[in-house]
């Protein structure tokens, strides 16, 4: 009776050094959870963050949607250019990309004419539209077919000089014009766009980077997710609302004279 009382009370000795076993294997296992969860947060997850977004001080709380003259809400603004406007001038030539006429009395009867005859006007001109108050700084377009009628089209603003790495930054609205029409909010005739802008715009970085006029891209916030916008002619249009950008090849601008870069207006 006594042998089995003193092998009893030995038990509980046994078991706590067990149950403390299994206490610090638990406790290490936590502990190593953590550190693997800290590392791939700071060494992979974060990186790539800042890697997706660019931190741009310079272009903080701006607004990222265009406006017409009359102040209606217009196309958000999907891309942007970092370099000179010589270089902007040249990557986009460069890529297919024409500038536009700007709008006089014998350009519109032009692109009026090349639409209905189905001629082609690659330096047709485009609307305008305003971003901060001011006009767009410069229009390009890449045409689709004979007709001005379908063409890609981007207007650029520059919204700061030498912020980034040194060197300009522009902002651009990229559509796509699918055809002309009427406008759906003042029955004027005019080009109505595609609504997916997150196509045209993968087209218009595509179109640079394929001409080799990019050192790299990075992502700004945009205007955010929108699913059921209209622009200022009333076009319904969605988007991610992120503005990629691209950097310029420094080295573009070796590559010969500068570009045509648009019919002056008289």
């Amino acid at each position: 009776m006594m042998l089995r009382t003193i092998r009893w009370c030995r038990h509980p000795g046994v078991m706590g050094s067990s149950r403390r076993s299994r206490y610090l294997a638990r406790f290490a296992w936590i502990i190593g959870a953590l550190g693997a969860a800290y590392a791939v947060a700071a060494y992979v997850l974060v990186p790539a963050l800042w890697s997706r977004y660019e931190h741009r001080p310079g272009l903080a709380q701006r607004p990222m949607v265009t406006a017409t003259a009359q102040g209606i809400p217009g196309d958000p603004l999907n891309v942007g250019l970092v370099g000179s406007r010589e270089e902007v001038v040249r990557a986009m030539a460069k890529s297919g990309w024409h500038a536009a006429d700007p709008i006089t009395l014998r350009t519109s009867l032009d692109i009026g004419v090349s639409v209905i005859l189905s001629r082609p006007y690659p330096e047709a001109p485009v609307s305008s539209l305003y971003y901060e108050g001011r006009r767009q700084d410069l229009a390009f377009e890449k045409p689709v077919g004979h007709s001005p009628a379908a063409r890609h089209h981007v207007r650029f603003w520059r919204v700061a000089a030498r912020e980034a790495e040194g060197r300009d930054v522009w902002l651009g609205a990229a559509s796509f014009d699918r055809g002309v029409g009427v406008s759906h909010d003042t029955g004027q005739i005019t080009h109505h766009i595609d609504p997916d802008l997150d196509a045209e715009r993968a087209h218009f970085v595509r179109s640079l980077d394929e001409a080799r006029a990019l050192a790299r891209t990075f992502l700004l916030p945009g205007a955010g997710p929108t699913s059921n916008g209209r622009n200022g002619e009333g076009d319904p249009y969605f988007t991610d609302g992120d503005v990629v950008v691209g950097v310029i090849d420094p080295q573009l601008g070796d590559a010969g004279p500068e570009p045509h870069a648009g019919r002056k207006p008289p």
